[in-house]
This record gives C-alpha cells, structure tokens and sequence, in this order.
C-alpha cells in the first residue's frame, strides 16, 4: 500500500490517494484542485476507481463531480452534501455542485480495493456522519482527530460530547497506528490519545 498526499483548496484540506501494488487506487477527501489530484494519478500511474468523504464539509468534496467517480459517504451526512448551509459552502465558497449519487456508508462497514480492506468507524461530532477509515496500521481521520487537535464543533450538526465519545472509540486503537488527517501533519495514536 502507497499513501500519497495532496494538500487541496482554499483551507488546506488533506487529500489522500490510496494505491495498492496493482496500480490502482480510491480517493480520500477530494476537496478541490481536482487538476492537481489527476496530476498525482497520472505521475504515479495510477487509475482512480472511487471516492470516499470522511464527511460533508466543502473542503473535503468539492471535487467528487469533477473527478467523475463513484462515491461513498456515510448515511448521516448525505442531507448535508447538497445543502450550501449545512456544507459551510456559504461560509466559505461561492457555488458548488453535489454528486447526485452518492453510496452510503455505515459502521463497521468495509471500504475495499482488490487486497486493502478498511474497516469504517463512525465518528460523529465534528458532523453527525463524520467517519475514519482504518486499516493497515493506518487511520485516515477526517476531521475527527488532527496533530494536536481535534475538528470544530460550532458548525451545524456538531456535538462536542459526541466528538469525545468518538475520541475515546480510537483512543482504543493499538498506539502506533499512523494518523493521516483531513488537515495538517501526520502523527499516531499514542501520541495524541496516549
């Protein structure tokens, strides 16, 4: 498994490309530049083969459309993908325009790619259906957990409580697991839960 990394749109959200050794791939989180994620594809050989949002925010699905892909997303935050309101699309962008399908997501469901598995944990608080996806020592967190920090809960749909209850679900997970979140630098669980 290869992670590459790219650092898309206005707020710097973390896009991630998930290749396995038969040169293919999913897309983490495609926030915007779709040009600069195909770059990243086709410098690295690589065939896209879906999309999955670790939540709602505009920042991480401005470019489903535009990357023409399947996408999944968890039931919880579908609403939230075509309403500008509940997206922060008003807050921080002009226009957008949603996927018109999208596949949906629940707990403990697998997000699969030939021989990678990843295991999806819901993990509501920074949005109602803000997701992890664990899997191979690795776990792409969204906006649940950043290098010290965690994701805002004063938007629409946030809970701080649940934000906790979801920290403490991945303050489970073995302590060297790699943490590759929606924005900022890499770390562990140990060393943020720890």
């Amino acid at each position: 498994m290869k992670v590459f990394s790219v650092v898309v749109g206005e707020l710097k959200a973390n896009c991630y490309i998930v290749s396995n050794s038969h040169g293919r791939a999913f897309v983490i989180d495609p926030g915007d530049d779709a040009g600069k994620i195909r770059r990243c594809l086709e410098d690295n050989g690589l065939e896209a083969r879906f999309i999955v949002n670790t939540h709602g925010h505009i920042d991480h699905i401005k470019a489903d459309v535009a990357l023409g892909l399947p996408v999944y997303i968890h039931e919880e935050d579908l609403e939230i993908v075509s309403d500008p309101a509940k997206n922060i699309t008003t807050i921080f962008f002009g226009t957008f325009e949603p996927v018109a399908q999208a596949r949906l997501l629940r707990d403990g469901d697998k997000v699969t790619l030939d021989e990678l598995t990843f295991t999806v944990i819901h993990t509501p608080g920074h949005t109602r259906g803000s997701v992890c996806l664990f899997g191979h020592g690795v776990l792409f967190s969204g906006d649940t957990l950043f290098r010290n920090g965690i994701g805002r809960t004063d938007y629409p749909g946030a809970s701080s409580r649940k934000i906790e209850e979801s920290l403490v679900r991945l303050s489970r997970l073995a302590a060297e697991t790699i943490v590759y979140p929606g924005h900022g630098p890499q770390t562990t669980i140990g060393r943020e839960l720890g």
